[in-house]
């Protein structure tokens, strides 16, 4: 008997181990019937809405995640016309640079897979904004003669980690000294989100302010420290005088450690919309975007991020992780 209950308890303490263990891999909840698409579109599609509903023209641009703009997700597919009316733009990496490795040309069956979806956002007034990661100045050249002959806006980032702002160009391709208040006249744009070689906010904000591009992508935070609105004004002056655009980059498909609202809590005691860690980016976890405890932590209330964003005076939400319900339909 006495061994009989050893044996028990240690097998109660192997499976208690074990579930530990687990707690932070996968979730073993039924997500059939879900339609991962329109679960995206539906989060996008509030995320414009009440941010509009704040700031009259905010800008929605989701980056990747392209199959959502048809129901079905084919080129051919009836248009999904409700979420092609709520975003403002398109982002796109890869299309012509790094979709296999950085500064190596994107092959032309990925490229004919994106294209036809690119050509239906701007065939509906939905401007393509294009992230090329080429660091030969040849490609770069490159990069922004095709996507210009494609009638698309784009970077030609030299470091995938977006953190500096380019030598080459000197200056930005098609720099112009042009009042840009709307996406639709944006030439070109500056991406550029990882502050860390800045020594200080004020040289973040300088090194920006001292460029001529018609839009920059940026984070609302600087080591932690939201940008102010006064901060986020002075960038919307070009060098040469010029208006322009300053749009704030999210992820809203992967939960982040290092955000404000991340709590050290949930790696042991994980909340019903959390998944697995993303094994290509430290730090960054799956989440269930349709599930609301986290559309409330993005949007939707003054406590969201959203709401922080459109009170620090940005110009609009560009949106990443969009692509998100490829990672739950190939589960």
């Amino acid at each position: 008997m006495k061994y009989t209950f050893l044996y028990f308890l240690l097998i109660s303490l192997l499976i208690s181990t074990s579930c530990k263990k687990d707690d932070f891999s996968d979730s073993n909840a039924d997500l059939s019937g879900i339609d991962f698409k329109q679960e995206m579109r539906n989060f996008v599609q509030g995320i414009s809405t009440y941010s509009k509903s704040i700031k009259a023209g905010m800008l929605i641009i989701p980056q990747n995640g392209h199959q959502i703009l048809t129901q079905n997700g084919e080129p051919q597919g009836p248009l999904a016309t409700s979420y092609i009316t709520a975003i403002d733009g398109i982002g796109r990496e890869d299309l012509f640079y790094g979709y296999d490795n950085d500064n190596t040309p994107t092959k032309a069956s990925d490229q004919n897979e994106m294209l036809p979806f690119l050509n239906i956002a701007k065939d509906h007034q939905v401007k393509v904004l294009v992230t090329d990661y080429c660091s030969n100045q040849s490609y770069m050249d490159d990069s922004y003669t095709k996507n210009k002959a494609k009638g698309f806006i784009s970077f030609a980032a030299d470091h995938r980690e977006l953190d500096h702002i380019p030598a080459y160009p000197v200056k930005p391709y098609a720099e112009n000294n042009q009042n840009i208040t709307n996406l639709s006249a944006a030439q070109n744009f500056l991406y550029v989100l990882n502050t860390a070689s800045y020594t200080s906010k004020a040289a973040f904000l300088d090194a920006v302010k001292a460029t001529n591009y018609d839009a920059i992508i940026m984070d609302l935070f600087f080591n932690d420290i939201a940008f102010s609105n006064t901060e986020i004004q002075s960038l919307k002056t070009k060098a040469n005088g010029g208006k322009r655009l300053v749009i704030c980059y999210m992820s809203i498909g992967e939960a982040e450690d290092y955000r404000y609202y991340w709590n050290d809590t949930w790696k042991s005691n994980k909340p019903a919309w959390l998944e697995k860690e993303n094994p290509e980016w430290q730090g960054n976890y799956k989440v269930y975007y349709w599930n609301k405890e986290w559309q409330n932590i993005i949007y939707g209330n003054d406590q969201s991020y959203v709401k922080k964003i459109t009170d620090a005076g940005f110009d609009g939400l560009y949106l990443d992780i969009i692509d998100a319900f490829d990672y739950f339909e190939n589960k």
